[in-house]
């Protein structure tokens, strides 16, 4: 018979997450793999502005409304509107993203929708 070796006290530590809300700074910690969207929502720290909040696509990657300015500890970009918008320097989808690490988070009180270009964001002309 076959004996169970997993060691329930050997789950991995969570991943601290600090998220900046454009005013205060918020520690979180979360567990491998957590969407940070779904994680975000669950604190109170909504990626949405006031106009989008109800007006989104429930986070599949669609509408871009839940975008996110992240540190330079941020994932590689694994969906395609979130590779495109890494790219081009806009706000990083947060319903795309899967914290496996330590993230810097900054949320854009200022955005109306979706969020501008970061400054000196690459153009199409800077190639491809």
């Amino acid at each position: 018979m076959a004996q169970d070796t997993a060691d329930p006290d050997n789950t991995p530590e969570p991943h601290r997450v600090r998220v900046h809300d454009g005013a205060t700074w918020h520690e979180l910690a979360l567990p491998d793999g957590t969407n940070l969207r779904r994680a975000l929502l669950r604190h109170d720290l909504s990626p949405y502005t006031r106009w989008t909040r109800s007006l989104n696509c429930g986070g599949r990657g669609l509408c871009a409304t839940c975008g996110v300015r992240l540190g330079d500890d941020a994932p590689p970009p694994t969906h395609w509107h979130d590779r495109l918008a890494a790219q081009y320097g806009y706000p990083r989808l947060s319903c795309q993203i899967a914290v496996d690490r330590p993230l810097t988070v900054y949320l854009l009180p200022d955005k109306r929708v979706w969020g501008a270009r970061a400054t000196g964001a690459r153009d199409d002309a800077d190639g491809a």
